[in-house]
């Protein structure tokens, strides 16, 4: 199992090298893109790309959201043969200490896509804490189960193999926020097993937001109509992929 951390940024450093200490200190090689940013933040991003010390910087010419960041990272991830790659956001609102955690159950659970369940403080806004319970109802309703807890929560271990699946698919995915909820319910109905961690989540005093109210909610709102659509057939095609032999199973 090789794993390494992933994290997007568009505007966001003044965390950055304190995640990177984080995630150095667990043993990971860490890949952060930069998505598009413009100086200052574009240098002190690139300050932090230390190949020898296992720190690399992928830098975008174009900000395309977090989803297009995320899938230039799993891209690198896969190229340079990590089996397993955990994503955390670089605005400072995952609870470093739980990454022991969610890397022991990764390491125990390999085939599983590991994600969190964000449990909030005063910090957060309400419209975003209970605008997400929609978006976990939807969930439920495209995977016709409760097993995704958290759809949205950005601090997860992917498996690469199935997830390079997706990636290599005609379909695009979402490329700005819809893509946590959109990963999670694609990698579901390929039959990769969720398993829900919960992690403090809080938003840091002075932390600028990308989520972008009206633009990232219509996309959302897009996303799950679409999904909804789908839900049936995909579903009946991995009940139909459940009952046939494993050795069948396998080669479709």
């Amino acid at each position: 199992m090789r794993v390494c951390a992933i994290i997007p940024t568009y505007n966001h450093v003044t965390r950055l090298a304190q995640i990177c200490a984080a995630l150095k200190a667990h043993g990971l090689d860490v890949l952060i893109v930069d998505d598009g940013n413009q100086e200052p933040n574009r240098g002190a991003i690139g300050a932090l790309h230390a190949p020898q010390a296992g720190i690399q910087v992928i830098r975008r010419a174009e900000n395309g959201g977090k989803g297009a960041a995320m899938q230039t990272g799993f891209r690198h991830a896969l190229q340079q043969n990590y089996s397993h790659a955990l994503q955390i956001d670089a605005d400072g609102q995952h609870e470093l200490a739980d990454l022991a955690a969610f890397l022991a159950t990764a390491c125990s659970q390999s085939r599983a896509l590991i994600c969190g369940q964000a449990r909030y403080d005063h910090s957060v806004p309400k419209a975003r804490r209970y605008g997400r319970y929609l978006t976990h109802v939807c969930v439920w309703l495209e995977t016709c189960s409760f097993d995704i807890h958290d759809s949205m929560c950005g601090l997860r271990v992917y498996p690469l193999a199935p997830l390079g699946i997706l990636l290599r698919g005609t379909r695009r995915l979402g490329a700005r926020m819809d893509f946590d909820i959109e990963i999670a319910v694609r990698l579901h109905w390929l039959g990769v097993r969720v398993i829900s961690l919960a992690t403090q989540v809080a938003y840091p005093e002075g932390n600028i937001s990308n989520f972008q109210m009206l633009r990232d909610n219509v996309r959302i709102s897009w996303l799950h109509i679409r999904l909804l659509l789908q839900a049936p057939f995909q579903l009946a095609w991995k009940a139909l992929k459940g009952a046939l032999p494993s050795s069948f199973s396998a080669k479709v």
